[in-house]
């Protein structure tokens, strides 16, 4: 037998740990963005409307918003990509309480933050979008699970065989559709998608593959783990 690598009870932790707080960097970047009066993330864009015209927080929509995400994945997957993908379905529902809950608190803790200055607007959009690229990569570099719009998007394009960059520019510019008749639905104009919607949906990929990089030293840290010699029938196993 080969080499072979089990990740170990003190990586796991590591990675979810790694994970929990991609998921605080997240929500602050999403608030942020928000509290730039420029509009909100394409991500956020329909729970943040319904908030806007409700007495329903954003966090709150957004929990409501990933339910009816993983039911869209239900029905790309079908029965038998259901049975596959069930750890993957089940895991979604306490990441998006917890993304919602963070989402909630900082964007109370960021309530007084009201920028009147167009250029300090364009800064704390910007800002935002890289704590949210950030939030973005920790995720990616934990790698145990995902929050439900990317989850969305790779399972829509494994069932359609699409580009996934294709289905993502197709995902959030139905989102963004959506939060535009649900803003002049409910309150008889357009309010919370602006400029900053378009803005952020461009640059926080770019952000993302410039910061990416710059985060090996964690992706080794998450790996870092003591290996045992484990003696096997035909020689010798690797075990953390």
């Amino acid at each position: 037998m080969g080499e072979s690598r089990i990740m170990g009870k003190a990586e796991l932790f590591r990675r979810y740990l790694t994970f929990g707080i991609s998921l605080f960097i997240i929500a602050c970047g999403i608030s942020v963005i928000t509290r730039s009066d420029l509009g909100t993330s394409p991500i956020t864009s329909v729970p943040y409307v319904a908030s806007l015209n409700t007495p329903i927080s954003m966090g709150s929509y957004f929990f409501l918003f990933t339910i009816v995400l993983i039911i869209l994945q239900l029905l790309l997957l079908g029965k038998k990509g259901i049975m596959e993908r069930k750890m993957e379905l089940l895991m979604q529902f306490p990441v998006a309480f917890v993304l919602s809950f963070f989402t909630d608190l900082t964007m109370w803790a960021t309530a007084s933050y009201n920028p009147d200055a167009y250029y300090v607007k364009i800064i704390s959009l910007v800002i935002g979008c890289l704590i949210l690229a950030l939030g973005i990569c920790l995720e990616v570099i934990a790698n145990v699970t995902m929050i439900s719009a990317e989850y969305t998007i790779q399972f829509a394009t494994l069932r359609l065989k699409k580009d996934f960059g294709t289905i993502k520019i197709c995902f959030d510019v139905t989102l963004v559709c959506v939060a535009l008749l649900c803003s002049w639905s409910l309150s008889g104009r357009i309010e919370g998608v602006r400029e900053g919607t378009i803005i952020a949906a461009l640059i926080t990929g770019p952000f993302v593959r410039l910061i990416m990089p710059r985060l090996a030293f964690i992706r080794q840290w998450l790996s870092s783990e003591t290996t045992h010699e484990v003696p096997s029938a035909n020689g010798t196993e690797h075990f953390p």
